[in-house]
């Protein structure tokens, strides 16, 4: 049995990292660091200092779910302290910092992983496995997007100003994840980062273009977007997909579900991609079924049986690198 300290309650720790936890057979949550009154959650014990959980040589495995600031830290004392470690998405807001956090970690022999659950969304997983099977033949153009319509400024450290804060470190790791994933490092990296909403103090728009070889992969998000894009879009020599909508798992936990509920990470038929041949005929192509719970199976069996972490904070490392080339432009 893995036993779990969690440290932060706020969204993430509360509605993801929590249910996904407790969901998972071999894993158990133990404690959490929170300021927070709440009775989700009742068999785990709470502690109000991160220090003492991370002290707690009862626990195994210590999550991080605290702003993006904070995340070096406590990885950092957690790796001293003996623990395994798993970062919230962005490892840290610095890509130096994550090298030198990888290599504590390695000199400790403590597993470190990052939260890159977007790895286990429906939609990815769909078109992974068109790209795996060569669906689509030499995919040459593809376009990730994840478009929101918030014209109101949402309080909260993420939309003020500090290290690690605006939409490209938000949205930018994990679909800069989804490209490293599917075809590795780039080349290079071209972008454009801006402010556009009024009394915004942080980037609330982006576009970046990777580019491997004759293939251009663009990643974009928008917070003025009322009739959102694709979220995903490839076109090959063999035909193209087309996907509209995001993967239903945050929906379903952010309004009290669990991972263990029916149809959990299922899409609804009318959600699913087309795929577009060479002749013009169009196919709907049912959606993988998505599934969060993935990463922290594989981080019990990298803890208990040595198995590769879920996630290699490598990948996150090289993304943190192309955010920081493109805000450098």
């Amino acid at each position: 049995m893995v036993r779990v300290g969690l440290i932060g309650f706020g969204l993430a720790g509360a509605s993801f990292h929590a249910p996904l936890i407790a969901a998972v057979d071999g894993m158990t949550l133990t404690a959490i660091a929170t300021s927070r009154a709440t009775d989700a959650f009742p068999d785990a014990r709470r502690v109000a200092d991160p220090a003492a959980l991370i002290a707690d040589a009862t626990i195994d495995l210590i999550v991080i779910a605290t702003p993006n600031d904070s995340h070096a830290p406590l990885a950092r004392a957690a790796i001293a302290a003996g623990r395994h470690v798993v970062i919230d998405k962005p490892i840290v807001p610095d890509a130096g910092e994550g090298d030198a956090l990888i290599a504590e970690a390695a000199a400790a022999g403590r597993l470190l992983s990052v939260f890159h659950n977007r790895r286990w969304d429906s939609d990815f997983r769909t078109v992974e496995r068109l790209v795996r099977e060569d669906a689509l033949g030499d995919v040459m153009l593809a376009e990730f997007r994840w478009d929101r319509f918030r014209p109101a400024i949402k309080p909260g450290w993420r939309e003020q100003a500090g290290p690690g804060s605006g939409l490209l470190s938000d949205l930018g790791p994990h679909m800069i994840d989804q490209a490293i994933r599917l075809f590795g490092a780039p080349d290079h990296a071209d972008g454009d980062v801006a402010v556009q909403r009024d009394g915004a103090g942080v980037d609330d728009y982006f576009e970046i273009v990777l580019h491997y070889g004759r293939r251009r992969l663009t990643i974009g998000s928008a917070s003025l977007v009322a009739a959102p894009r694709p979220r995903f879009a490839l076109h090959g020599t063999r035909g193209s997909f087309v996907k509209y909508g995001i993967d239903p798992q945050e929906a379903v936990l952010r309004a009290g579900g669990a991972p263990t509920d029916p149809g959990y990470g299922v899409e609804d038929v009318s959600a699913w991609g087309v795929r577009t041949d060479a002749t013009g005929q169009e196919t709907r192509v049912q959606s993988e079924v998505g599934d969060w719970r993935a990463f922290y199976a594989g981080m019990r069996d990298a803890i208990l049986h040595g198995a590769p972490v879920p996630v290699d904070p490598a990948d996150a490392v090289l993304g943190l690198r192309i955010i920081d080339a493109v805000r450098a432009r």
